[in-house]
């Protein structure tokens, strides 16, 4: 028995549903080119049951095995999209709080400095009460 990644086991549905979908539409495109299983495995470099396993969207199968599906059909170039730092929004909203949060520091520092200053400056004798 293979021992299964902790990765694995706690993939998200979300995520599961995703590969699951993947593989599916990956079957779709082999079988509208009139492709056996045997022919595409042959070309991709695997086996058949790792096909299988790839177009009913195990994810154990490897990453390169369905980089090498999407390749023969033209798409493995979206790939490069997926992670691309200017579609995290997770990031830029991240980004974003720690800015407004760094703003507000600053403006709360100005503020003090203000009113310190002012202070300082009440507190010190004035040159017309001398004379």
């Amino acid at each position: 028995m293979t021992k299964t990644s902790k990765a694995i086991d706690q993939l998200p549905p979300s995520a599961t549903a995703a590969l699951e979908k993947l593989g599916a539409d990956l079957a779709v495109a082999r079988l509208r080119r009139h492709e056996s299983l045997r022919s595409w495995a042959g070309r991709m470099g695997v086996s058949v049951p790792t096909l299988a396993r790839m177009e009913s969207g195990d994810p154990a199968t490897s990453m390169g095995v369905y980089l090498s599906a999407l390749w023969l059909v033209g798409l493995d170039g979206s790939l490069a999209e997926l992670a691309k730092p200017d579609a995290d929004m997770s990031a830029h909203n991240r980004d974003v709080r720690k800015a407004v949060e760094l703003g507000r520091k600053r403006a709360q520092s100005s503020r003090n400095a203000r009113l310190a200053k002012l202070e300082k400056a009440e507190a010190r004798p004035h040159d017309d009460a001398k004379g």
